[in-house]
């Protein structure tokens, strides 16, 4: 192997020498597609946090249900705004509960309406919390669907003026081609690396949204469910005001 030769495949292992000779064009799609990579890692980043977060709360407060105490009283633990979806829909509960409550004896009709209001409400919450939670997977899909096509435009470019520089040179050798299309699927290359870890963080991250819309969904049937109970069990008694503490029993079906 002569020197030429050796330096050729030196450079065409070197990836600041690959961009630097480069074509302008295929530069400027090297530089958007890194952009872009920066880009969907700052939110896979960031979604792994808070999804994270998300889930370890919900395990918290769930904890706190399953622990036997009141329901107004992990809904006062949880303060009158809680960031978390979860607590949120057990206030909207109790909120919907007492105010029905206050108004005396309930028919049958304002027992089912109640539970209606309840489900629209819990309905519309969980609603706007999963756009929510998806936001920035857009980012991951654009990013994972257009990388590979802008990195091949690049290519193809760049094999354009590869195969022009041969010409002018008038020369096939290894010298002369390897360096030129090893510029331009450098191209590729790029795009690639910035498509796969967008495309995995996309597909993770939509099933955790579904996930976890599947469990704020959970939740609301099992807040509805005690409130059926407790309308079935005695509502047609006017309840003494104030309301005790634990007027709503909350029991998970297993």
């Amino acid at each position: 192997m002569t020197v030429a030769e050796t330096a050729a495949e030196v450079s065409m292992l070197n990836p600041v020498t690959l961009f630097m000779t480069a074509d302008w064009v295929v530069k400027s799609v090297m530089v958007g597609l890194a952009i872009a990579s920066i880009w969907s890692w700052t939110v896979i980043i960031d979604k792994a946090f808070r999804f994270t977060a998300l889930n370890h709360q919900a395990d918290a407060f769930e904890k706190a249900i399953a622990s036997g105490r009141s329901l107004e009283e992990v809904a006062a633990q949880a303060g009158p705004e809680p960031s978390h979806a979860l607590p949120r829909m057990l206030i909207i509960a109790l909120s919907d509960w007492r105010e029905t409550r206050r108004k005396g004896t309930l028919s049958d009709t304002e027992g089912n309406l109640l539970i209606t209001r309840i489900d629209r409400a819990l309905d519309s919450l969980i609603a706007r919390e999963g756009q929510r939670i998806e936001e920035g997977l857009g980012v991951l899909s654009v990013v994972a669907t257009a990388s590979p096509f802008i990195g091949l435009f690049g290519t193809v470019w760049g094999i354009m003026n590869a195969f022009g520089r041969i010409a002018a040179a008038g020369n096939t050798n290894l010298t002369t081609v390897a360096p030129a299309i090893a510029e331009a699927l450098f191209a590729t290359a790029v795009g690639l690396a910035a498509a796969i870890p967008a495309y995995i963080a996309y597909n993770k991250f939509s099933i955790d949204a579904g996930k976890f819309t599947g469990r704020l969904e959970s939740f609301a049937d099992d807040l509805q469910a005690a409130v059926a109970r407790r309308l079935g069990g005695g509502a047609a008694t006017p309840p003494p005001p104030p309301p005790p503490s634990a007027d709503l029993n909350f029991r998970r079906s297993v």
